[in-house]
């Protein structure tokens, strides 16, 4: 895929260069409009800048759909560290240790998966970049962006059944799954909190409800913590 994004950058560059040397040309020769110069308007003012568009906008979803992108502002630094290190036993970290996130975690995790899912998640992604530019985030320093910084709403537990379904033996074996199965699916409880897989990033927010998402499980039994669902697997 990363072989394929560079060759559309190619393509991009090398068809607006043609447009312009096109259009160029006519501007400074001025050449009659006979059959041949209409065909070469049609690539200089059409075909080339379509192409140009097309590839270099395919090539630019692509590249922010990878977890080096995400941690390219530097209030973003801390969690792409966090989920990049091989060490790290945060929920972020052992997911992107999964061959199936892999460099593209962030994305994966935060995407929306609705039948417009990409078309949206990208359209959101504008926000960040405003609110990073132009609402004062790219300011900020690290310490302040953890209080300042927060979800747009809660994170869906949807997002974590697209792997974890909660069908199979080995998540309805926990019996805190269970008990919570009801309040898992409408979202009155996430599955990272505190009280059940902790936070997808250990340092989140000092307010625990603002780093979950949704709302914590206060008594859930440590049994949730050692379970396959958190380890990065796809029951």
């Amino acid at each position: 895929m990363a072989l394929a994004t560079s060759w559309l950058g190619v393509i991009a560059l090398v068809s607006a260069a043609c447009a312009a040397a096109i259009l160029l040309r006519f501007l400074i020769k001025k050449p009659p409009l006979d059959v041949r110069a209409k065909l070469l308007l049609l690539f200089g003012l059409g075909v080339f800048p379509a192409l140009a568009a097309v590839s270099s906008t395919v090539a630019g979803m692509e590249a922010t759909t990878h977890r080096e992108f995400c941690g390219s502002c530097h209030v973003m630094g801390p969690y792409h560290e966090n989920a990049s290190d091989p060490q790290a036993q945060s929920l972020s970290a052992r997911h992107s240790r999964n061959p199936f996130f892999g460099d593209r975690s962030c994305y994966v995790c935060h995407a929306d998966y609705g039948m417009f899912g990409y078309a949206m998640t990208k359209a959101g992604g504008m926000r960040h970049v405003y609110e990073y530019w132009l609402g004062g985030y790219r300011s900020m320093t690290l310490e302040e962006s953890k209080h300042a910084i927060h979800l747009l709403k809660p994170y869906d537990n949807h997002n974590c059944r697209q792997c974890h379904t909660t069908t199979v033996h080995d998540w309805r074996r926990i019996p805190d799954h269970q008990s919570l199965e009801a309040e898992l699916a409408a979202n009155r409880v996430s599955c990272a909190s505190a009280g059940c897989h902790g936070y997808a990033h250990p340092f989140t927010k000092a307010d625990g409800a603002q780093a979950g998402g949704a709302h914590p499980v206060p008594s859930a039994s440590p049994s949730l913590s050692a379970s396959p669902s958190a380890s990065g697997g796809r029951p």
